[in-house]
């Protein structure tokens, strides 16, 4: 290539002298003209030889570059490996893809099967991430396992380098169900500490706080009703029967003359003052009992007899003076206002015995 561009050079440069010549020497021009052409031509000559000479000269030599040899690429399927978790006796199955190739690096006679050493060295990376991992969280975990041996690392020969895909990891049926009936378990459990904790502090709060005395369950009855005070100050002599119901306690003094004698809003008339001449003395009133003056405050405030909410509250009131030790006056109140035990409440209509209106 290099001998055809000084032949090239050489003609062009001969070309252009003859025309250069022929300029000269036959059309009319001054003689310094043809001096001129002259010294022209001999920098074209030089300048076109300095070119054909650098383009001869030989570059610097780079040595070329070693072919890289192609990475030898194997694989091996594994299916159903069972992998331990955190949990005792609940274990993971494992299957994935795994592929290998030699690192070149070291060289050990003794590895006559480098696929099995392969598959050695992911199942250690697996378990060491399975073995901590809870077996109701599988899914999170196998996505877990594919990010973590989705990269190539060498074993522990340092002769070969694998790595896994196609990565999955399940449960046993069995295992399965049972976690699930034990998750189902414990959200029911759950549930009920909670509905437990409810009840227990609603009963706190009706006996601490709200049938303590008969003035508490007058400023709780004022907040219910919303302020009415007239109201409130009518249903006084109730408040002092129910908190004195759920104390196993006798109506205080002061509010004896309000307690009322029947369910139908009568009051009790006050005792008479004894006279000295007095024939005929009646029979004395039978004293009423808790149930009485509880039947008294349901029928004030509305809860008559057929109403579900009389037989709840009967019951929540009874539960709150069995926490006292009052279990006479509770079963009392079972008995007065409850439903038999033979009836389910899946077959309880809202009915009740009727109120004997304090007969016993």
């Amino acid at each position: 290539m290099s001998s055809g561009r000084t032949t090239a050079a050489i003609y062009l440069a001969g070309f252009c002298g003859l025309l250069l010549i022929a300029l000269i020497f036959f059309a009319p021009r001054p003689i310094w003209l043809g001096f001129l052409g002259l010294i022209l031509l001999g920098g074209l000559i030089v300048g076109v030889l300095s070119w054909v000479r650098r383009a001869d000269e030989p570059g610097p030599y780079t040595p070329a570059a070693p072919p890289v040899p192609p990475l030898e690429r194997r694989e091996r399927r594994i299916t159903e490996v069972t992998l331990p978790s955190a949990w005792s006796d609940y274990d993971f199955v494992f299957s994935a893809t795994i592929h290998w190739t030699p690192t070149g690096l070291r060289r050990d006679d003794t590895l006559l099967n480098p696929g099995a050493a392969a598959v050695e060295a992911i199942l250690k990376r697996a378990r060491r991430i399975t073995e901590d991992r809870p077996p109701n969280r599988v899914s999170l975990v196998q996505h877990e396992l594919s990010g973590a041996l989705g990269r190539m690392k060498a074993e522990e020969t340092g002769c070969l380098q694998a790595m896994a895909d196609s990565v999955t990891l399940t449960l046993s049926d069995d295992d399965r169900n049972r976690l699930a009936k034990l998750a189902a378990a414990r959200k029911e459990n759950t549930v009920w500490e909670h509905e437990t904790k409810y009840e227990q502090s609603r009963r706190a709060y009706l006996s601490e706080s709200v049938l303590k005395d008969t003035g508490s369950a007058v400023v709780w009855y004022l907040a219910k009703n919303d302020d009415q005070v007239e109201k409130t100050v009518k249903d006084i002599g109730l408040l002092a029967q129910l908190s004195s119901a759920a104390n196993n306690t006798h109506v205080p003094e002061p509010f004896q003359h309000l307690v009322l004698r029947s369910a139908n809003g009568q009051r009790a008339a006050l005792p008479e003052e004894p006279t000295e001449n007095h024939d005929f003395a009646g029979p004395e009133p039978m004293p009423q009992t808790g149930a009485d003056h509880f039947s008294s405050f349901m029928s004030a405030i509305g809860l008559e007899n057929g109403d579900a909410e009389r037989v709840l509250m009967a019951r929540e009131v009874a539960d709150v003076l069995r926490a006292h030790g009052r279990h006479d006056q509770a079963d009392e109140l079972v008995r007065r206002f409850d439903v038999p035990e033979a009836s389910h409440l899946d077959d309880f209509d809202g009915s009740v015995p009727p109120d004997d209106g304090g007969s016993r």
